[in-house]
C-alpha cells in the first residue's frame, strides 16, 4: 500500500480503537497473522475452552488450525462428520465457553459492531454467554457509520457468503441483496453491538489487510 494511504488508514484504525474504548470494548491492532496469533495466546491461556462463529477471517488468518494445534478445549463446529444434532450441541456449548472467537460483517468508526446472521448463534453468543469475546477484523470491514455498515452487508458480505454457501438466493445471481424470502436466506438476525455494560468483555483485534467478507 502507498505509504500516504497507509497513514490515513492508520488514522482510521486509531479512531476505531478510541471509540471502542468509549464503548467499554478493548481494541487492538496487529499488522500480521504472526502478531495476531501471539496476541491470541496472551488473551487465551492454555486450557481455555474456545468456540467460534462462522468466519472466513478465522480460516484465512490461520486461527482455526492454530486452535486445533494448541492446548485448548475446542468446541469445533467444523469438525468432520458432525450431524445436524451435533452442530446444534456445539452451538449450545458455545454459550458456556471461556472465549468466543468470531469476526464481524462491519465495524463503524464509532466503535459499533454490525452483524447479520442466519440462525443467530454467532450474534447470540457475542451478546451473552462466553466470558470473553474476541473479534478478528480485517481493515476492509471498517465503515463510517451504521448506514454504511448496512450497505456493506447488502452489497458485499451477504452476496459473497451466499455464493460461498451455494444458497441459491437471488443475490448469488445479482451480487446485491433484494430482501428475499427464500428458505435458504442467511440474513435473518440483524444486530448492532455498541456500549458494553461489562468492560473489556469484548476484544476487537484489527488486523492489517483484507480478510473475510
Amino acid at each position: 500500500m502507498d505509504q500516504n494511504l497507509k497513514k490515513t488508514t492508520l488514522y482510521k484504525v486509531e479512531r476505531v480503537i478510541k471509540n471502542l474504548e468509549k464503548n467499554n470494548m478493548t481494541g487492538h491492532f496487529v499488522d500480521s497473522t504472526d502478531q495476531l496469533l501471539k496476541l491470541l495466546s496472551e488473551l487465551m491461556p492454555p486450557g481455555t475452552s474456545v468456540a467460534v462463529g462462522g468466519s472466513m477471517t478465522l480460516f484465512e488468518t490461520g486461527v482455526i488450525d492454530w486452535i486445533r494445534e494448541n492446548a485448548y478445549h475446542f468446541f469445533d463446529r467444523y469438525a468432520t462428520g458432525l450431524t445436524a444434532a451435533d452442530l446444534k450441541d456445539v452451538h449450545r456449548k458455545a454459550f458456556s465457553a471461556d472465549t468466543y472467537l468470531c469476526s464481524v460483517n462491519a465495524i463503524t468508526e464509532k466503535g459499533e459492531l454490525y452483524n447479520v446472521d442466519g440462525n443467530g448463534n454467532r450474534v447470540a453468543a457475542m451478546i451473552y454467554g462466553p466470558d470473553k469475546v474476541i473479534a478478528v477484523v480485517g481493515l476492509n470491514k471498517i465503515v463510517v457509520d451504521l448506514p454504511a455498515a448496512i450497505s456493506r452487508n447488502r452489497e458485499i458480505a451477504a452476496p459473497a457468503n451466499n455464493i460461498r454457501l451455494n444458497t441459491g438466493t437471488p443475490c448469488t445471481l445479482t451480487g446485491s441483496c433484494s430482501d428475499c424470502k427464500t428458505p435458504s436466506r442467511i440474513c435473518c438476525a440483524y444486530t448492532t453491538i455498541g456500549f458494553q455494560r461489562t468492560p473489556n468483555r469484548i476484544h476487537v483485534i484489527l488486523i492489517d489487510g483484507d480478510y473475510g467478507y
